[in-house]
């Protein structure tokens, strides 16, 4: 059983309220659970949901003409139910200042996460996240799991490629070049690894070299200018304007925020 500390009428007190789940998606939730959300929404409270919590939030009439994250298997239903919602299945979570959204379950513990960096900051959900022994930062627009993934076996040629990629990030790292070590012309090649990834070539490409972009920068004392080099971004400001447009942070404050305090020597001139 799952035991509440508080009854139904704590709603009047929360600042936040995360709706975790509905029992019945196409069930319409309790009118005094709906009333209670939009008394607690004109208060200012920030209300999230989880997974199946998003059809608790557009049943009170929270969402309307608002994009919204949604488990992929949940979307086409909501959208059924609520057409005037834009309903984004790719994506984790949505975070749109006093309403957030989620995808699955896993997903919800992203958001949550999120939550704490914005109410407490990096250390405080960075100790969060390794208590539940996740990972302390995905994006909300990173793709959700796909249904029916490509099973990439040892010995599969775009098993192997994806490895000599993530050790070969400093590269020009083409599709035309990375058609031709998969053996595949450059149509089947995308086709494949979209279906195996749920992502472009392109952006997975970006997206590794932002992991092995903020590794370097937490755990090595690296210039922001050698980051960007070993990483394949070719220039500081291409790595600035990633970290800007990703992670809404620039390298340098990214450093400062998750590096060990004794690896976070500036350089005199050095700019952020």
């Amino acid at each position: 059983k799952i035991v509440a500390d508080a009854d139904f009428s704590f709603l009047s007190q929360a600042g936040t309220i995360i709706v975790p789940g509905w029992q019945d998606i196409e069930a319409s939730p309790p009118e005094a659970v709906l009333a209670a959300l939009r008394r607690a929404h004109a208060r200012g409270v920030r209300i999230a949901s989880i997974c199946s919590g998003v059809f608790v939030l557009a049943g009170a009439g929270l969402l309307e003409g608002r994009r919204v994250a949604a488990h992929w298997a949940h979307a086409e239903p909501l959208v059924r139910r609520h057409p005037s919602l834009r309903v984004d299945a790719r994506v984790l979570y949505v975070d749109d200042g006093d309403i957030m959204s989620s995808a699955g379950r896993a997903a919800g513990l992203d958001l949550c996460i999120h939550i704490v960096r914005k109410d407490f900051g990096p250390e405080i959900a960075n100790d969060v996240a390794r208590r539940l022994v996740i990972p302390a930062h995905r994006e909300g627009g990173q793709a959700q799991f796909i249904p029916n993934p490509v099973v990439l076996a040892e010995g599969d040629p775009l098993a192997e490629l994806c490895a000599w990629m993530r050790r070969n990030l400093d590269r020009d790292l083409t599709i035309e070049s990375l058609a031709g070590r998969a053996r595949m012309s450059r149509r089947t090649f995308i086709r494949r690894f979209e279906a195996a990834t749920g992502m472009s070539p392109g952006e997975w490409v970006l997206q590794e070299r932002m992991t092995q972009a903020r590794d370097l920068l937490e755990a090595t004392a690296m210039s922001v200018e050698d980051v960007a080099t070993a990483v394949g971004f070719g220039t500081a400001d291409a790595l600035r304007h990633h970290f800007r447009t990703r992670l809404d942070t620039s390298p340098m404050r990214y450093r400062l925020d998750f590096a060990p305090k004794a690896r976070q020597p500036h350089r005199a001139g050095q700019r952020s």
